[in-house]
């Protein structure tokens, strides 16, 4: 068991010093899990069979605690409108959705399979995660299914109007109390709930937890797992009089009770400073009272030791019985304990907290004991448990308060537990519209907690990674206002040597549009999880063919006297999934790698007039130069050559270099006035697998960006940055299938 951090506090000087108490503080941490789509919870989807045996099982707990299933066993014998997870057909067996194990075995399954995602990712918040989402799931579930059985028996009993008059007032008056006692409904079916899912918790999830992350103290697991262990789980806010009865310490509810839960948590503090010192913080004290532990430390069970530290827990017994009494409460103390019994007897048609103060008031007993009589019900019990409460003296008085001190602890823990737990649970959002799914799907933030049945496929559909690749036309308006002048149809110009030609390259390399303009192509292919990540190789193969496309289209073009198609690509890598927001049923991608995709295949118009003429083999360059901002002072600036080239970024090219084998070339090109850049530049070969049997051939050049004077181009020096480019032109091909053939 992990060690508790220990407080070391001496007490007074005239007394023993007290013992040392164990301190706990609950949070809940979901360190490294995405924000969901409104950028405050994490989006969570649950499996849809858990969902629906979880519902059909939480509905069969409510009709049996609210005493209607009989009422609702006549569904069988004619149809009805409630849904259809909730029916079956008359003459039917009940199938695998009406068992009342499979839920537990669906539950069991869910959990486990969420701590394996855990052990996966290397992440426990993901379990926690998950675990939220159940908790919230089945909370919301019990007041939803509560309604829909009220509804389901309000749809039956219309269909006994005018008939059978006797039993539908029965029906009627069966369902009345149904409404009323719906506190107790909940409760109780709450509390099998909580007893399954502590069962889970210790018969499976806790070994396995044990078993893929160790004992539970690393990541704070040991302060956590207990909130959803919690007996107040599934009450609205911890303060049910039967719960605390039943498993702590019933205290008072009302306003003019002594014995509220604040004012006795004063009172516990008012005690533990009077053994610590005044200087104990609130957040110490707290934290103390999380351990019920510390209680028996302190004053023991009442029942006195012969020793040193049975003597010094007897002495502050006796001082803990001596507050409760100048606070007046501790009669509300003895009485908690002794109305217990009379819970079963008189409630709920007599309240809880009257029958508890009827112990101890005489002008409340008198009350409660007339409305035992109009009950037809005997006073024995009560008069038993006043004479009781009344004759609770001496040692039987210490006994009790040494008890309540612990219950107390008890209570407050489980509480501060629950208010950590309800604050966790605000931060889930169980997504349930289809179309918000899919936003936050493809934006990578969706949780999916399923069954192994429905988990294939799930893993490759996580993407890691994409490319983009924009392709822009140059000059795409004046080649319009060309064509019309010519009486030209530039729609289908543009259609028939471009975007159709593209459109059949995309199921080839498993790429898809992102974006369509009237100059412009964006393309990008997604790298999920279980893939061959060749992402930018076969990016970089599929912009080679678009140029080789085009250049051919060109050629016709040329020889009709048609105008021709000047295109620039761009190719860029992100190492991380894209983002996406919903215009209606289209998605839009947003990712840093459009914008710069958009400049890689950009072209200076300065830039292409000086190197239009000279550019040679290689069809994309990049200048750095000196200019001046609108402030006057001067600034480097990039200026970018991009003709029938295309460039890519260097985390493309990084990845390229892991995805393939870049093999240095070096081949006799033919010579240039752009050959300025001689031996500032690197050629590497590779080959990429298209398909199983297809393999296309890549040459990619590296080149440091040359520092210039922008007024003539001129070379002043050479900086550290670098640029990178697929090559196109036939000729460096050509030279390497002769390199090729020569055997070198």
């Amino acid at each position: 068991m992990p060690r508790i951090p220990i407080f070391r506090l001496g007490g007074a000087p005239d007394k023993p010093a007290p013992p040392n108490l164990a301190a706990s503080t609950p949070f809940v941490s979901l360190d490294g899990i995405s924000v969901g789509v409104d950028n405050l919870r994490h989006d969570v989807v649950l499996s849809a069979k858990f969902v629906e045996l979880a519902r059909a099982h939480i509905a069969r707990l409510i009709a049996r605690h609210g005493e209607l299933e009989g009422l609702l066993s006549a569904e069988s014998s004619r149809p009805t409108q409630g849904p259809s997870w909730m029916t079956r057909q008359a003459g039917k067996p009940a199938g695998p959705k009406n068992d009342p194990g499979g839920w537990k075995a669906a539950l069991t399954e869910l959990q486990v399979a969420s701590l394996n995602r855990a052990k996966k990712e290397f992440k426990l918040s993901v379990d926690l995660l998950a675990r939220l989402a159940v908790t919230k799931f089945l909370r919301a579930e019990m007041n939803l299914q509560f309604s829909q059985v009220l509804e389901r028996c309000r749809v039956l009993l219309k269909s006994y109007d005018n008939m059978r008059q006797g039993k539908a007032h029965e029906y009627r008056e069966r369902l009345a109390a149904f409404q009323v006692r719906k506190r107790i409904i909940l409760r109780k079916a709450g509390q099998e709930i909580f007893e399954t899912l502590r069962e889970v918790e210790k018969s499976t999830l806790a070994r396995t937890r044990r078993s893929l992350f160790g004992e539970e103290t690393s990541g704070g697991s040991y302060f956590t797992y207990p909130l959803f262990l919690n007996r107040l789980l599934f009450s609205e806010d911890g303060r049910d009089d039967y719960l605390c009865a039943e498993h702590y310490v019933m205290l008072g509810n009302w306003d003019r009770d002594p014995d509220r839960y604040g004012r006795m948590r004063e009172v516990v503090s008012s005690f533990l400073r009077s053994q610590y010192g005044e200087e104990v913080s609130a957040e110490t004290l707290d934290s103390w009272m999380n351990v019920p532990e510390n209680a028996r430390e302190l004053v023991g069970t009442g029942t006195p030791e012969d020793s040193d530290e049975g003597l010094a827990q007897q002495e502050r017994l006796a001082e803990w019985v001596r507050l409760l009494e100048d606070e007046r409460v501790m009669e509300n103390v003895i009485a908690s304990y002794h109305v217990v019994p009379l819970l079963s007897e008189y409630a709920p048609r007599i309240n809880a907290q009257q029958l508890k103060n009827a112990l101890i008031d005489r002008t409340e007993c008198d009350r409660v004991e007339r409305m035992i009589q109009e009950g037809r019900l005997s006073p024995n019990s009560l008069y038993a448990a006043v004479a009781k409460v009344a004759s609770c003296r001496g040692a039987e008085r210490a006994k009790v308060a040494a008890r309540f001190l612990g219950d107390f602890f008890h209570y407050h823990r489980d509480l501060r537990r629950l208010e950590i737990l309800n604050a966790a649970l605000d931060s889930v959002n169980l997504v349930g519209n289809e179309r918000l799914q899919e936003l936050s799907r493809v934006n990578g933030t969706l949780y999916e907690f399923l069954l192994p049945e429905e988990q294939g496929g799930t893993d490759s559909e996580k993407v890691l990674r994409h490319v983009v690749l924009k392709a822009d036309v140059r000059d795409s308006t004046r080649l319009t206002r060309t064509m019309m002048e010519k009486g030209l149809n530039p729609a289908s110009y543009f259609s028939l040597n471009f975007y159709d030609p593209v459109n059949k390259l995309l199921e080839k390399y498993g790429a898809q549009k992102v974006f369509l303009e009237g100059d412009a192509i964006i393309l990008a292919i997604l790298e999920r999880e279980g893939e061959p990540g060749l992402a930018v190789s076969r990016m970089c193969v599929l912009a080679r063919e678009i140029i080789e496309i085009v250049r051919g289209y060109n050629e016709l073009m040329q020889r009709s006297g048609m105008p021709q198609l000047e295109l620039g690509l761009g190719i860029t890598a992100q190492d991380s999934a894209p983002l996406y927001l919903m215009d209606g049923e289209h998605q839009i991608m947003i990712s840093e790698a459009l914008n710069e995709s958009d400049r890689l295949s950009s072209c200076n118009k300065r830039a292409r007039k000086v190197m239009e003429p000279q550019a040679g083999p290689f069809h994309v360059y990049a200048f750095q130069a000196a200019e001046l901002d609108e402030n006057g002072n001067p600034e480097d600036v990039i200026l970018s050559f991009n003709l029938g080239g295309i460039r890519m970024n260097e985390t493309a090219f990084r990845k390229l270099e892991k995805e393939i084998t870049l093999e240095p070339l070096k081949v006799k090109l033919p010579p240039s006035l752009a050959s300025s850049d001689k031996g500032e530049y690197h050629l590497f070969s590779a080959t990429v697998p298209v398909d199983r049997d297809i393999f296309r051939k890549i040459v990619v050049r590296q080149s440091r960006i040359p520092r210039i004077d922008a007024a003539d181009f001129s070379v002043k020096g050479w900086t550290d940055r670098k640029y990178y480019e697929v090559c196109t032109d036939p000729a460096i091909y050509s030279a390497l299938e002769k390199r090729k053939g020569a055997g070198r």
